[in-house]
């Protein structure tokens, strides 16, 4: 008996070697720097259901897991920060555009990576910077920032066409847009009216904006929602917002202003992930048809010309309005524009 006990230990020793040796040679375990096999981690704040069917269509077609973690971007900034020394991401996709990830550069948080199918694009095409130069990060998708109207309120005709026409006295009482010092979207407004305008002015127009409002919530889409619900007549936002309305059957449209700022959406790779290599692929398939046909269906522009916008937005109909940034000057004033709006407009 006490022979069979030994043999019998023996043979699940010897079994249980040979499974941790198959494990390590599939990549499935063992490997330590998780550069094949395993999950894939995505840091989004982009919309929660959008980025699951994102992460499940991946899956389906890789078989590999992504587990999606959704926060909102500055809280997500700060998290890769906290986790610098063990990062915990492999890839950063979505922010409302490229400021946060341009200011993401100098964090020593993400890393270079560029996709195949995006190597051959110039950095900057007709206005709208699309990759980063060195680079730190590739746009998947175009947002553009204008103005959202209740169609029930507000004929196509009279709705503002320009940045100008917000300070209509017939406005007056009647507009939302997001807070500057809350919402990257407001401030993006901001900064791209004062590159355009020079400081003092903009603040003085800001002053009248504010005026005008009924409300300044913290939220980047919340005047967006307001004016479907009537609450207001035209909001600040960027144009998948009315559009995602629109087609559940609100009666909200959109007007691109005629110069305005049109971002790319980028994704990026986190500098020091566990699965870098799950990481790449996962921004490969960022751009390939599948996951840019997702993004159409969530009305937003997609990056790639094989896929139908589902709006009237592509990118050949917006290089006209598209404005010129001046990055550096959107990464050295960003922090203190934001901290100035309350003083310099109440």
């Amino acid at each position: 008996m006490k022979r069979f006990t030994t043999l019998l230990f023996l043979f699940v020793l010897a079994f249980g070697m040979l499974a941790a040796c198959a494990e390590d040679t599939d990549g499935q375990a063992g490997s330590g720097d998780g550069s094949s096999g395993g999950a894939i981690t995505l840091y989004s704040p982009e919309t929660p259901d959008l980025t699951k069917e994102l992460a499940e269509k991946y899956e389906e077609l890789y078989g590999e897991k992504v587990n999606v973690h959704y926060a909102g971007t500055n809280v997500l900034v700060n998290q890769m920060m906290a986790e610098k020394e063990n990062p915990q991401a492999d890839v950063w996709y979505g922010g409302g555009g490229i400021l946060p990830f341009e200011s993401a550069v100098d964090r020593g948080i993400i890393t270079q990576y560029i996709p195949e199918s995006a190597e051959d694009w110039e950095v900057v095409e007709n206005g709208i910077k699309m990759k980063h130069e060195d680079g730190y990060y590739v746009g998947t998708e175009l947002f553009v920032l204008g103005f959202s109207y209740n169609t029930e309120l507000v004929s196509e005709e009279e709705a503002p066409k320009t940045w100008e026409d917000l300070l209509d006295p017939k406005w007056e009482g009647k507009i939302q847009f997001p807070n500057p010092a809350a919402s990257g979207t407001a401030t993006l407004m901001v900064l791209s009216y004062m590159m355009q305008h020079g400081e003092e002015e903009g603040w003085e127009y800001f002053k009248q904006l504010a005026s005008h409002a009924n409300s300044v919530p913290d939220s980047g889409s919340a005047p967006t929602k307001a004016v479907a619900m009537g609450e207001a007549h035209i909001a600040v936002g960027f144009d998948f917002m009315a559009y995602e309305l629109q087609a559940n059957g609100e009666t909200v449209d959109f007007i691109v202003p005629d110069k305005t700022p049109i971002l790319v959406n980028p994704a990026t790779l986190v500098e020091g992930g566990p699965n870098p290599e799950g990481g790449k692929k996962f921004m490969d398939f960022l751009l390939e048809e599948e996951a840019q046909q997702i993004l159409a269906d969530w009305y937003h522009i997609p990056i790639n010309p094989e896929v139908e916008s589902k709006t009237p937005l592509n990118v050949e109909s917006l290089k006209e309005n598209a404005v010129d940034l001046d990055i550096d000057w959107v990464n050295e004033n960003y922090d203190r524009i934001r901290n100035e709006w309350n003083s310099k407009t109440n």
